[in-house]
């Protein structure tokens, strides 16, 4: 028995035309084995979008709902650092903090049933002016051998230096001075 090539059915899934456009494609068409292209509607996609027997039901969490997760958020790749603030208050109170040495115990002279924490104080709010008055009188901070960081600059700073005279006659007037 020889092995029949099967076809697929070009027409099998499309709307064919009746009546009067049937006669009209019939007498125009070149091909008539071509199919129209309009796919059946009851049986392309099968069950239909707006004809599901399931209900919407809720995400179990907000990363897998779609509406709430978008790609956005989740792209490590565009992770920019946040925007953090630091008010003056704040600021005044780690200065105040971090301006006193603070011993802590090592781990073997602490006794196991004990707790040896830093001793915290409840330190008043303070204005910055303030807490840094305060830090520079029990401390002097900057002094001739210690003095404050520099901004750091690419190119070095411009001091005038008068440059020799240009050439000209020495019984002139010449009133231009020439710096480097």
């Amino acid at each position: 028995m020889a092995a029949t090539k099967k076809a697929a059915e070009s027409t099998l899934y499309h709307v064919h035309p009746k009546g009067f456009w049937k006669k009209f494609r019939d007498a125009v068409v070149i091909n008539p084995e071509i199919s129209s292209g309009i796919p059946l509607a009851g049986i392309y996609r099968w069950p239909q979008p707006g004809s599901r027997p399931e209900k919407y039901a809720a995400p179990a969490t907000k990363a897998s709902d779609p509406a709430q997760n978008p790609y956005w958020k989740r792209d490590v790749r565009r992770a920019y650092p946040q925007l953090s603030v630091v008010t003056q208050p704040d600021l005044s109170s780690l200065l105040i903090q971090h301006s006193e040495a603070q011993a802590i115990p090592a781990p073997s002279e602490a006794k196991e049933g004990d707790k040896s924490d830093v001793p915290t104080k409840t330190q008043e709010t303070m204005d910055l002016t303030g807490a840094i008055a305060a830090i520079t009188s029990v401390h002097k901070v900057y002094d001739q051998s210690k003095l404050p960081p520099k901004v750091p600059t690419p190119f070095k700073k411009w001091r005038a230096e008068l440059a020799p005279d240009a050439p000209h006659d020495p019984n002139a007037y010449f009133p231009m001075l020439l710096y480097k």
